[in-house]
């Protein structure tokens, strides 16, 4: 079982700019790539950015344009960085698989946006 470790995340006005930086254990990205979710609360988690191991992308609308997914094969990791961000964008974020079986969830990182 592969483990996750989110982290980079923190208070930012709007307009400002975060970097997540997701640790894995292991592969994360296997046969169909990595994701990174984010849960507001109150709100289902959602699948923002997901890479494939050959380094497609893809975004969800509400992120597209201000979000850049990058992975380090060697080093295991996958990064979110995060442009432009908006209050809407509050919420904790974590990495995974990006389709089921999930590995066990990390404890995600909180980002804030607020003035």
């Amino acid at each position: 079982q592969v483990q996750l470790v989110e982290s980079g995340g923190g208070l930012v006005q709007p307009g400002g700019s975060l970097r997540l930086s997701c640790a894995a254990s292991g592969n994360i990205c296997g046969a169909t790539g990595s994701g990174w979710f984010r849960q507001a609360p109150g709100k289902a988690r959602e699948l923002v950015a997901s890479i494939t191991y050959a380094g497609a992308t893809d975004y969800a609308e509400t992120v597209e344009g201000r979000f850049a997914n990058t992975r380090d094969i060697a080093k295991n990791t996958v990064y979110l960085q995060m442009n432009n961000l908006k209050p809407e964008d509050t919420a904790l974020y974590y990495c995974n698989r990006k389709l089921h079986p999930y590995y066990n969830w990390g404890q995600g990182t909180q980002v804030t946006v607020s003035s």
